[in-house]
């Protein structure tokens, strides 16, 4: 975006790594700890960012459920990032209402209105119908970058599967042959992101 502003639409998606039934990893278990030691220190530590191996590995779907509400009130950003801070840097337990609540009253959201929509499950069916796309598109893990013409269906985008530096990102041939194709108008670019904590 900062390169492109406004001729770049970026829309983050819920995606439940691990789902119930699903069994959750072991935060101390080898897995864990080698994927983080391989892969994910290694790139944290390239780009420039603070991560930390979570020492809980909590169900999302209620983290995904504040997104959505934030979302409707033009804070989804912000909330996006305190979550990504607060499970990645602090590991926090996002299947916590309580971390939730702490987390929406940080950014400025209703706490009352978060906690009746958490404890009605106001947003549940919105972030499963994204789960249910997600599996439609052939993505079954995170990150999933999808990029195509903001008039192009999603089916049209072209996948780009687990954490891509910005050159492959931009370097991409729907993203190559879309930016600014049309006068840089809003929505010629448009690119939508899965993301998930297990």
């Amino acid at each position: 975006r900062r390169e492109y502003g406004e001729a770049v639409d970026i829309e983050w998606r819920a995606f439940e790594l691990r789902p119930e039934p699903h069994p959750t990893l072991d935060p101390d278990g080898e897995y864990l700890h080698r994927v983080w030691n391989q892969s994910v220190y290694p790139m944290a530590q390239q780009r420039g960012m603070v991560l930390k191996l979570p020492p809980v590995q909590p169900r999302s779907r209620k983290a995904f459920e504040l997104a959505e509400f934030a979302r409707e009130r033009g804070r989804y950003d912000e909330t996006h990032r305190a979550l990504f801070k607060a499970f990645f840097e602090h590991g926090r337990d996002l299947s916590d209402v309580d971390v939730l609540l702490e987390i929406a009253a940080g950014v400025g959201l209703d706490t009352d209105g978060v906690r009746a929509a958490l404890d009605q499950s106001r947003y549940v069916e919105r972030v499963l119908a994204a789960q249910r796309e997600a599996h439609r598109l052939g993505i079954g893990g995170v990150p999933a970058i999808l990029i195509g013409g903001a008039d192009l269906p999603l089916s049209e985008a072209e996948n780009l599967s687990g954490a891509q530096p910005y050159e492959i990102v931009r370097g991409s041939g729907s993203a190559r042959g879309r930016i600014g194709k049309t006068n840089n108008s809003p929505g010629s670019f448009g690119a939508s992101l899965s993301c998930a904590q297990q």
